[in-house]
């Protein structure tokens, strides 16, 4: 199987599958390939929280030419895997001279399964570009064509409980990436001062808790699949519940907008999760720690691109008010606005290089001691 992650999870999302019971893992760009057996294919879509998509593989071979890609694609036994009443959509990406278009090389592709279908069926299933029941992926590096099952669908990244999104929204799987980047276990408590719809919040209380990730979502697309196990999938769903652990710690979210706090209330009720979560109406550059003990603090601030902001003035007080009112605090954030992070006025102690949709970002991490550094290195506080 191969899943899909952002650019800088790759990492992660293997050991993710590892933890999880994966064979044979090995990371990729933008992708990890693994080996499992049917029940672990519903549990990754399940439990993953940093993969995008999750591919069961059909077979490969070289292709050369249009009338040979025509020709393997239609040796597949489609009718072992879908029926003719399902709808089907064909995406296909690709690296190769032998095609200049991907659309061309997706409907040669869509050609051969609807004549296969005609020829043993003696009916044809309907292509459905939007939403359709199955999802093929075609991909092509030089002559190795690679043609797969999508077994998510959707974008893993739509969890089910995001019902009202801001301006800015940080997409779920990104969110919960860097959430295992900034070390999140649930060991302390945790606070996004600048919440927006409560994204970050919820992926840190279901990390915490151990709450399979996409508990709230209603399908997949191996739901329509011909092999799909019913009661395969229910035994993987009640075992994955079992395994969620209690978490003792707060998890609090600011935002000075009340229509932001309004809609995270919103969404975090959605995600059953309003027993862990505690929203505020605040404004951030106001605030001190709201915790005596160690604070775990991730945050996703304006870069400037569209929530307008006076980025200099900005960054500079997001130092200022860490340095003055967060001591006992690791601070992650992430921004593309490299320029105004140099306003910020601290030394930031990692710096990881990500993309924000297409925005290249950097995800960076500030250690705030209770004093200087130099006293907290010799006396470290427990």
């Amino acid at each position: 199987m191969l899943a899909k992650t952002f650019y800088g999870f790759e990492e992660i999302l293997a050991q993710e599958l590892k933890d999880m019971g994966a064979s044979k893992v090995e990371t990729g760009v933008r992708n990890v390939s693994f080996e499992g057996d049917l029940g672990f294919l519903y549990k990754a879509n399940l439990c993953s929280r940093t993969a995008l998509k999750v591919f069961r593989p059909i077979t490969s071979f070289k292709v050369f030419n249009e009338r040979e890609l025509y020709g393997r694609i239609y040796s597949i036994a489609w009718s072992t895997i879908f029926e003719p009443d399902k709808t089907f959509a064909v995406d296909t990406t690709m690296n190769t001279q032998v095609f200049s278009n991907s659309m061309f090389v997706s409907q040669k592709v869509k050609d051969a399964i609807v004549d296969k279908f005609r020829h043993i069926k003696g009916k044809r299933p309907n292509v459905n570009s939007q939403d359709p029941d199955i999802r093929i992926n075609i991909h092509i590096a030089k002559n190795n064509c690679t043609v797969s099952l999508d077994s998510s669908g959707e974008s893993l990244h739509q969890r089910g409980y995001r019902i009202h999104t801001n301006i800015a929204p940080i997409n779920e799987v990104l969110a919960a990436g860097l959430l295992k980047l900034s070390g999140w276990k649930g060991n302390s408590d945790f606070l996004d001062p600048m919440c927006g719809s409560g994204t970050l919040l919820i992926e840190a209380a279901m990390i915490a808790s151990n709450i399979p990730v996409n508990i709230n979502r209603k399908h997949y697309a191996f739901f329509h699949w011909s092999d799909f196990d019913e009661e395969l999938y229910q035994k993987i769903r009640t075992a994955s519940l079992k395994k969620i652990r209690p978490f003792v710690h707060q998890i609090l979210g600011y935002d000075k907008a009340p229509s932001a706090v309004r809609k995270a209330q919103e969404n975090i009720e959605m995600a059953n999760l309003s027993e862990f979560i505690s929203i505020a109406r605040k404004d951030f550059f106001r605030t001190e720690k709201p915790v005596a003990n160690r604070l775990h603090m991730v945050f996703n601030p304006p870069y400037g691109e569209r929530l307008q902001i006076n980025a200099t003035e900005f960054y500079g007080q997001i130092g200022n008010t860490l340095k003055q009112n967060y001591p006992q605090t690791e601070v992650w954030f992430l921004t593309s606005n490299l320029e105004a992070l140099k306003y910020v006025g601290l030394r930031p102690s990692r710096k990881i290089k990500l993309y924000n949709g297409k925005l290249e970002s950097r995800f960076v991490r500030y250690e705030m001691y209770t004093g200087s550094k130099k006293k907290h290195q010799k006396n470290p506080t427990p």
